[in-house]
């Protein structure tokens, strides 16, 4: 059985190249495919991998402008010859499920989520980021890639996605089912601790979409310690936002990551992702999670169990949420049990069921155990 993975640039790691890093895992010997690659900038187990880019990858400053080729990166997937692979993995949140395969060949997208910057984020993509001849041209070019986006779904033999949000994201704009199958979570590289700790803490990067400022300003209102860890275009304003309990330190190694969060008296995440993976690492480490009630936490958190929830999107919503997890007795064993169910061997159990099923003709099931 010959199988090639796909994904749609690797040019940092982070959420989505962690999973590729474990389907690379599972599939030893298969090579692959990106559209634009920065090898420096991926972990060894990626780095020693056969990777082929796309014809985009010597196209001027590809690794910094790969956003702006995205029209021609949905034409580029294509031109692959994947004719000798039995079964293509894709790992997608933009073109790589838009492979082209052979009939014979069983090809399953691991789905992070449909292009939110061409579906539900455009109007805001396209009124608070996009300035000069880019908005001028996005309502076509948007509009081409909403079409291609949209037939290339019903390329694939077996979508899965990474969360119930995505799924129904999935079901909205494809009009077709998806499996859930949570992304692996490296949970025994955590201790769990006990006692309060010594910082509410943000781990992220610092985009407008992520709503660091309510963090900030809660904490400036609650005169509690938070530390911001993760750097990006909103820095600057974050910081001007500040106030004296609030601590930037950028971007930070593996190792003082894991001791923030260790440290922490619980995570803020006042923003909407598709799954989230720091709320599982903060909960492999026994510590509680604060987060808004949209997207991936609903279901990686337990409400007044694992965290709070709140459903107000606003610096009321997060101060009532911080209030009421003071006065919680939290159970750090309890918490880390909760971050279990995300291990990466379930994961690899759930993905290699569903591609043999696949290729029995079969179809697989929603169970990741």
């Amino acid at each position: 059985m010959r199988v090639a993975l796909i994904h749609d640039w690797l040019i940092n790691m982070g959420g989505a190249e962690r999973v590729l890093e474990e389907l690379a895992r599972l599939y030893p010997e298969a090579p692959i495919y990106a559209g634009v690659v920065q090898r420096a900038n991926l972990s060894p187990v990626l780095r020693e991998r056969t990777i082929i880019p796309s014809l985009v990858q010597n196209w001027p400053r590809a690794t910094r402008w790969y956003n702006r080729y995205l029209p021609l990166l949905a034409y580029a997937v294509e031109q692959w010859d994947l004719s000798s692979f039995d079964v293509v993995i894709s790992s997608s949140a933009a073109v790589a499920k838009g492979v082209l395969t052979r009939a014979e060949a069983f090809h399953l997208a691991y789905v992070h989520t449909p292009m939110r910057y061409a579906w539900d984020l455009y109007p805001a993509y396209r009124e608070q980021e996009a300035h000069g001849i880019t908005r001028r041209i996005m309502g076509p070019v948007f509009h081409y890639l909403r079409l291609w986006d949209r037939l290339s779904a019903d390329r694939v033999d077996q979508l899965v996605a990474n969360s119930t949000t995505v799924a129904a994201r999935i079901n909205k704009h494809y009009r077709r089912d998806a499996i859930v199958v949570p992304p692996p979570v490296e949970v025994d590289g955590f201790r769990v601790q006990y006692g309060r700790g010594r910082h509410y803490l943000v781990l992220s990067r610092l985009v407008r979409y992520k709503r660091l400022d309510l963090a900030v300003e809660a904490a400036n209102r609650l005169q509690v310690p938070l530390v911001v860890a993760g750097d990006g275009p909103e820095r600057k304003a974050l910081q001007r936002l500040a106030g004296p309990t609030v601590q930037f330190l950028g971007r930070v190694d593996e190792a003082t990551r894991v001791g923030l969060i260790e440290e922490a008296v619980a995570l803020l995440f006042p923003g909407e992702e598709d799954f989230g993976i720091v709320p599982v690492e903060v909960q492999a480490a026994g510590r509680p999670v604060i987060a808004y009630e949209r997207g991936g936490v609903r279901d990686t958190v337990v409400g007044q169990e694992t965290g709070i929830l709140f459903s107000e999107q606003s610096v009321d919503g997060l101060v009532d949420a911080i209030v009421r997890s003071q006065a919680v007795d939290w159970d750090p064993d309890r918490i880390r049990r909760n971050s279990e169910r995300f291990r990466p061997e379930f994961f690899a159990r759930a993905i290699s069921r569903l591609v043999a099923a696949g290729i029995s003709g079969g179809r697989g099931d929603n169970s990741n155990d």
